[in-house]
């Protein structure tokens, strides 16, 4: 193979401050934006994928889970993975160990009793975490990580005695669909913008980022989200990207599971 593909989208919904300041049920306009992800732009963009005969990693919060149960039943029907994201899109690095530990085991539990599944992937919701936080990901049989963005391949995080850790399928913030598409008055985010990119630069960004993994044979992954690149006026920046990635030869399209295993088995001298 040339290089690898792990299509990642985070299924985030109303999660977010909003849901950790205890405002949701308050502000509908939140709530709405938010629910149009599961609700709404999931269904298209499974269909999307099942066209192309593509397969993704959804990382999605518990909460999410809760209330689209359904929409997440149909992401493992057609073959995708579901991979641990927080309850409630929590900001890790300000939680303690502890309060870590109970969204994982709540995150754990949901995912078991409403899904009957066992997630082995994370995505840390803020984009950091604190310096304890991989290795007690470990203690809920998370093989890997795509949280950091650090590199163009997998590597291992180290345990604080220098043992091997978890994978970690690094991405990168301008493969973020949020930096070129997301528009809000109420969060301002992106800080002081203005207007959304014109769609067919971030179609030809995007797949120029995709060519240059495959050329250099790296493991390219995007940060994704239903909600904001799922819409139907740019579902065609998705379609030309997917048919991109399949008009190359020799490109394995996997789940960030399958990726971090394959990284496992090529390293298993290293300690």
């Amino acid at each position: 193979m040339e290089c690898a593909v792990a299509l990642a989208f985070d299924l985030d919904g109303p999660t977010g401050d909003a849901m950790l300041d205890g405002s949701l049920r308050r502000n509908l306009r939140y709530f709405t934006e938010g629910a149009y992800g599961p609700w709404r732009a999931l269904p298209r963009l499974l269909d999307l994928l099942k066209a192309h005969s593509l397969k993704a990693t959804f990382f999605t919060p518990t909460w999410v889970v809760q209330h689209w149960t359904g929409q997440c039943e149909r992401i493992l029907r057609d073959g995708h993975e579901l991979a641990y994201h927080g309850h409630r899109h929590e900001i890790f690095k300000d939680c303690s160990l502890s309060e870590q530990r109970e969204i994982m085991g709540k995150s754990r539990d949901y995912f078991a009793s409403l899904l009957g599944v066992r997630p082995l992937g994370f995505r840390t919701p803020s984009g950091d975490w604190s310096d304890e936080t991989a290795s007690m990901l470990a203690e809920f049989g998370v093989i890997y990580s795509s949280s950091m963005r650090g590199d163009d391949r997998p590597y291992f995080h180290r345990h604080a005695d220098g043992a091997r850790g978890l994978v970690e399928i690094p991405a990168r913030w301008d493969v973020d669909d949020y930096t070129a598409l997301a528009y809000f008055e109420d969060p301002d985010f992106p800080t002081g913008l203005d207007r959304i990119s014109d769609y067919r630069l971030v179609e030809r960004n995007w797949r120029q980022e995709f060519r240059g993994y495959y050329r250099d044979g790296l493991c390219w992954t995007t940060i994704f989200h239903p909600k904001v690149v799922a819409k139907p006026g740019r579902l065609h920046i998705l379609e030309a990207l997917f048919q991109d990635i399949r008009g190359h030869e020799n490109v394995w399209v996997a789940h960030g599971a399958e990726i971090a295993r394959w990284w496992i088995a090529q390293n298993v001298e290293e300690s």
